[in-house]
């Protein structure tokens, strides 16, 4: 079968209700048919989620000195990446943030912490940042604070907090070579709690980070299998002082696969294009948002920047979606 026939009936398939296998996967990743890939992508995503894209923007409201060892991460103790490292922000200033978050234009705000998990003094000031978010500015409110627990995921859930992150990162065997301070698991439990107490659950990982071409693919498949509601494809930037500091760029094209693909694996979640997506699509931005993708993260990330949330905007109403 010609690859630009394979490609229309798989995403039939996939219309239809059926699930993608793996060798599937792998054959639409490596077609040469890269415009019906997109194409095909694109029509599975306006049939499940219409032509709306998802705007999100995040603030770092705690700053380094993790604990944890992830090799592509600024914000880990282990490294000397020479970022701002700083202490929980205070109340006012992340409500600040998140009131001008939806002036705009955003329609969810993540507070994100570098913690393994908080301690209790923390949390608690972050639980009542987040009613105070809710009560004076009236936007989403996502957190990303590390391991969960049960108790505290049913808290948040109380709060109103909509969706949890926890991204996996990277494939089941690859993880090792990315982390040596928890392994895979650990991240599967934490988001198997999310689920369980309610919460949505975001979950998403890096690429370019060494691995394989079917180690994306894996980390697409364990993703689905939690059945998250948003997805964040990031693409590593080279971070100064950790050991993936000379990692070698991610080709557009290569980006651009990896969304389509996901896309035909998990054809009605939000797939958002966050970080490094700047850095490696260039002028190929819109093409993501026509090539499976659905979702962006705006105005900078935890420890880069990013494009201003105007011209975001005005990237999205310019190739007929809406915000």
């Amino acid at each position: 079968m010609q690859n630009r026939d394979f490609i229309i009936n798989t995403m039939n398939n996939v219309l239809s209700g059926l699930a993608i296998t793996f060798d599937k996967a792998e054959r639409l990743l490596f077609t040469s048919d890269l415009v019906t890939l997109a194409r095909c992508a694109n029509t599975i995503t306006r049939t499940f989620n219409k032509d709306r894209v998802d705007v999100e923007a995040l603030l770092n409201a705690k700053s380094g000195r993790c604990p944890e060892d992830c090799s592509f991460c600024a914000q880990s103790s282990f490294y000397d990446s020479r970022i701002n490292n700083y202490p929980l922000l205070p109340p006012e200033v992340i409500i600040q943030r998140a009131r001008l978050a939806k002036e705009n234009g955003a329609s969810s705000f993540c507070l994100v912490c570098a913690y393994r998990e908080p301690p209790e003094k923390d949390f608690y000031q972050i639980c009542e940042t987040i009613c105070a978010v809710k009560k004076k500015v009236g936007i989403d409110v996502n957190v990303s604070l590390g391991f969960m627990t049960h108790e505290r995921a049913r808290k948040l859930k109380s709060l109103g907090v909509k969706r949890y992150n926890h991204n996996l990162e990277a494939a089941e065997s690859y993880f090792s070579k990315i982390c040596r301070t928890h392994d895979f698991a650990d991240r599967i439990k934490t988001a198997r709690i999310v689920k369980e107490e309610g919460l949505e659950l975001c979950c998403g990982g890096i690429i370019g980070m060494g691995e394989t071409p079917q180690q994306r693919l894996e980390l697409g498949f364990s993703i689905a299998s939690l059945k998250p509601e948003e997805v964040p494809i990031n693409l590593l930037v080279a971070q100064q002082g950790t050991p993936l500091a000379h990692s070698p760029q991610v080709e557009a094209d290569d980006a651009i696969r990896t969304i389509a693909v996901w896309r035909f694996i998990m054809p009605e979640t939000i797939l958002k294009i966050a970080g490094g997506r700047e850095v490696h699509f260039k002028d190929k931005g819109r093409l993501a948002l026509k090539a499976g993708a659905n979702g962006l993260i705006t105005g900078g990330y935890l420890t880069i920047g990013g494009n201003s949330p105007c011209d975001d905007l005005q990237m999205i109403h310019e190739i007929g979606l809406r915000t």
